[in-house]
Protein backbone atom coordinates (compact mmCIF):
# COMPACT_ATOMS: atom_id res chain seq x y z
CA UNK A 1 0.00 0.00 0.00
CA UNK A 2 1.35 3.28 -0.95
CA UNK A 3 0.96 6.59 0.84
CA UNK A 4 0.22 9.59 -1.35
CA UNK A 5 3.07 12.16 -2.58
CA UNK A 6 4.81 14.27 0.15
CA UNK A 7 6.40 17.50 -1.37
CA UNK A 8 8.75 17.87 1.72
CA UNK A 9 10.02 14.51 2.48
CA UNK A 10 12.89 15.50 4.87
CA UNK A 11 10.16 18.04 7.02
CA UNK A 12 7.47 14.65 6.68
CA UNK A 13 10.03 12.60 8.60
CA UNK A 14 11.43 14.84 11.14
CA UNK A 15 7.77 15.46 11.88
CA UNK A 16 6.82 11.94 12.53
CA UNK A 17 9.77 11.46 14.55
CA UNK A 18 8.60 14.22 16.69
CA UNK A 19 5.69 12.51 17.41
CA UNK A 20 3.17 13.81 14.96
CA UNK A 21 0.36 11.55 13.08
CA UNK A 22 1.37 10.49 9.69
CA UNK A 23 -1.49 12.46 8.44
CA UNK A 24 -0.83 16.32 10.28
CA UNK A 25 3.07 15.63 9.08
CA UNK A 26 1.85 14.90 5.45
CA UNK A 27 -0.75 18.15 5.60
CA UNK A 28 2.29 20.28 7.30
CA UNK A 29 5.25 18.85 4.90
CA UNK A 30 2.73 19.25 1.84
CA UNK A 31 1.52 23.05 3.22
CA UNK A 32 2.71 26.11 0.64
CA UNK A 33 5.49 27.49 3.38
CA UNK A 34 6.58 23.43 3.88
CA UNK A 35 10.82 23.96 4.40
CA UNK A 36 10.80 27.72 4.60
CA UNK A 37 13.38 29.19 6.74
CA UNK A 38 12.51 30.69 9.79
CA UNK A 39 12.31 34.20 9.92
CA UNK A 40 11.12 34.50 5.84
CA UNK A 41 7.50 34.53 6.16
CA UNK A 42 5.69 37.53 7.25
CA UNK A 43 4.39 37.39 11.08
CA UNK A 44 0.99 36.67 11.38
CA UNK A 45 0.08 40.10 12.34
CA UNK A 46 1.06 41.47 9.23
CA UNK A 47 -0.56 39.15 6.75
CA UNK A 48 -4.37 39.54 5.95
CA UNK A 49 -7.31 37.40 7.55
CA UNK A 50 -8.02 35.51 4.07
CA UNK A 51 -3.94 34.53 4.06
CA UNK A 52 -4.85 33.22 7.75
CA UNK A 53 -8.01 31.41 6.71
CA UNK A 54 -6.42 30.01 4.12
CA UNK A 55 -3.55 28.90 5.85
CA UNK A 56 -5.84 27.43 9.08
CA UNK A 57 -7.99 25.45 5.89
CA UNK A 58 -4.70 24.26 4.71
CA UNK A 59 -3.64 22.54 8.13
CA UNK A 60 -7.41 21.53 8.76
CA UNK A 61 -8.09 23.85 12.08
CA UNK A 62 -11.92 23.57 12.56
CA UNK A 63 -14.35 26.44 13.02
CA UNK A 64 -12.01 28.67 11.25
CA UNK A 65 -15.11 30.24 8.98
CA UNK A 66 -16.45 31.92 12.70
CA UNK A 67 -12.85 32.99 13.26
CA UNK A 68 -11.70 37.15 13.47
CA UNK A 69 -8.24 37.19 12.67
CA UNK A 70 -6.95 37.51 15.78
CA UNK A 71 -8.79 34.36 16.67
CA UNK A 72 -7.36 33.11 12.82
CA UNK A 73 -3.72 34.18 14.71
CA UNK A 74 -4.36 32.47 17.91
CA UNK A 75 -5.32 29.51 16.98
CA UNK A 76 -2.14 29.00 14.05
CA UNK A 77 0.00 29.47 16.90
CA UNK A 78 -1.47 26.93 18.83
CA UNK A 79 -1.93 24.22 16.14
Amino acid sequence: MSRPSIKNEEQYEALKDQGYSKEKAARIANSENSGEKGGKAKPYEERTKEELYDQAKEIGIEGRSKMDKQELIEALRNH
